[in-house]
């Protein structure tokens, strides 16, 4: 990486000051992402978000206002809710502007800096990037960038905070889109039950423990720790919504051999981000089980490893559930600096 990345504190996820400063600016204060005990190297490159104190406060405004849909009643933090580790709560399908349904369940945002890509069918290779699908989407926020100018433009305190993070008063969308990314980059969930188990600060009762070696046994190889997820497409053996005909990662890259493959998930904060599954078929965690369990249904591009499905007692299925919940991360989901600016 291009730039200094250093171990995280638990409980401080960014550091404000530091040395370096725009050019546009010396108001602006920069800040550095610490990475979490055990995660591996980011994916992606912080050179370009060039994080401030001032741009991510900027992108918070931006994530939370409902000027920037259509009909002004949604926002990025209408599908993606805190308290659902930034996900679609307790809902199957996200709804958008005009009481439209998109095709999919808003995934959880965390941990954004180590995915390789974005979205169910991972069509976006950026946070930058995959910003703009939902604000010009038209069953999500309806916009197109030069209304959203127009509004911003209009507002003189959007006006003051472009020109002090930016260093200029013309509000263009890879602006937007960057103060966006640069909030989102900071939503690093690494303080769960599980990891203070990992640094020695905690332990697993008997049926986490128990739950955790049902998971390594039957899990691991797709939700690979510490991120619990491997990065990977698969099919899982869901079967089609024929309402939706959503054939996933084929639906970008046009290869059969993709279709019906989707994102593996983190398992990270599952307790807390129902509903499950990319059309958030499922409600329950202990149903995404029994699918794994009695539901695949066989077809060409099923991936192996679940051809006869996941083998486990109920005993094992209760106890893996009671390490899954040891993921919830309630430091993450309570966390101010994150929630809708007063």
């Amino acid at each position: 990486m291009k730039r200094s990345v250093y171990l995280l504190l638990i409980g401080s996820l960014v550091l404000w000051g530091g040395t370096g400063c725009r050019k546009e600016s010396t108001r602006l204060h920069p800040v550095t992402l610490r990475v979490p005990e055990g995660f591996p190297a980011m994916e992606q490159s912080l050179s370009n978000l060039d994080l401030t104190v001032e741009g991510i406060a900027l992108g918070r405004r931006l994530f939370y206002d409902k000027q920037l849909s259509a009909d002004v009643s949604v926002s990025c933090g209408t599908c993606h809710e805190q308290r659902a580790a930034f996900g679609t709560f307790e809902h199957d399908r996200s709804h958008g502007v005009f009481n439209s349904h998109t095709l999919r369940n808003a995934p959880p945002l965390f941990n954004l800096l180590w995915q390789k890509s974005f979205h169910w069918d991972g069509a976006y290779r950026s946070l930058t990037e995959e910003a703009v699908q939902p604000l010009t989407g038209s069953t999500e926020m309806g916009m197109d960038f030069e209304r959203i100018k127009e509004y911003l433009q209009s507002d003189a305190s959007y006006r003051e905070s472009f020109k002090k993070v930016y260093g200029t008063w013309f509000i263009r969308p890879e602006l937007v889109t960057n103060a966006l990314s640069q909030f989102t980059a900071t939503f690093i969930s690494a303080n769960s039950r599980y990891d203070r188990v990992k640094q020695g600060r905690a332990q697993f009762d008997s049926y986490e423990q128990a739950g955790y070696q049902v998971f390594q046994r039957q899990c691991a190889s797709c939700h690979t720790e510490p991120l619990f997820t491997d990065h990977s497409f698969r099919n899982v053996g869901l079967p089609i919504d024929p309402s939706l005909r959503d054939l996933g990662r084929f639906q970008v890259t046009r290869i059969v051999s993709d279709s019906m493959k989707f994102k593996v998930p983190s398992l990270r904060n599952v307790s807390a981000s129902a509903n499950y599954m990319h059309d958030g078929r499922f409600a329950t965690v202990q149903q995404v089980i029994r699918h794994y369990r009695y539901g695949i249904q066989r077809s060409t591009t099923l991936d192996p490893a679940l051809q006869n499905g996941l083998t486990m007692s109920d005993a094992e299925e209760y106890n893996l559930m009671q390490f899954l919940k040891c993921l919830t991360d309630s430091s993450f989901l309570q966390e101010q600096r994150l929630a809708r600016p007063n």
